[in-house]
């Protein structure tokens, strides 16, 4: 998006989707993905990093193993929500305001990532898994649950043909990303994966990973 209207697009467009995101989930979240998100999340540990923490809304969901949190979002409009939430939340973390692939942190000082309906927005998935190798230490988890590119032909004919609007209105969500591929293709070792789909969503985003991948030790 050219620079100039991509300054537009998040002053206006950009501005409403963040405002409206958590109505626009919240049946969803009811559904079942609520759930999800706390069984993904029982498993991080240690220092932790989220990915495109959002509005919070994983927030409350981290237990007593997290040692300490750091939240990592490169939108300002989402931000701002974030810092409202987490100020109304008791919880103790940190809010770094940039993006994926380049974040100001430490390499090999995290024990746990975590990625939820990320990494389908984020513009170079490739870049954000290597900077994710980067910041967690070796053995180092990757917890994560996407939407992705559906293993029905039909299906990913259509999230082909609808990827530019979608992206569009969804903010730079890319519908037919083949998240798990990315993983499988990187220096982390795919663990247990669910394949699911998404509760009370559109057909496009319903095909959904949850799972986990393990950093291998650095030669």
């Amino acid at each position: 998006m050219h620079s100039s209207m991509g300054r537009i697009y998040d002053a206006t467009w950009g501005r409403a989707f963040s405002a409206l995101y958590d109505r626009g989930l919240k049946a969803t979240e009811e559904a079942g993905l609520r759930e999800m998100r706390a069984e993904l999340l029982s498993g991080a540990g240690g220092r932790v990093v989220e990915l495109g923490a959002g509005t919070g809304a994983n927030l409350d969901l981290y237990s007593a193993a997290v040692e300490e949190l750091v939240l990592v979002e490169p939108d300002p409009h989402m931000t701002k929500r974030l810092r409202e939430r987490l100020a109304s939340s008791g919880r103790e973390a940190t809010i770094v305001e940039a993006p994926a692939e380049r974040m100001p942190l430490e390499s090999a000082s995290f024990d746990t990532a975590v990625a939820t309906l990320v990494l389908c927005t984020v513009p170079d998935p490739s870049a954000t898994i290597i900077e994710l190798s980067r910041v967690l230490k070796p053995g180092g988890k990757l917890l994560f649950i996407e939407h992705v590119r559906s293993e029905e032909p039909r299906l990913a004919r259509w999230q082909d043909r609808l990827e530019k609007p979608w992206r569009f209105l969804a903010d730079g969500c890319r519908c037919n990303r083949d998240t798990l591929a990315t993983i499988a293709a990187s220096s982390f070792t795919l663990g247990a994966v669910e394949h699911e789909r998404m509760p009370k969503a559109p057909p496009l985003v319903e095909p959904l990973v949850r799972g986990s991948a393990v950093l291998g030790n650095r030669n």
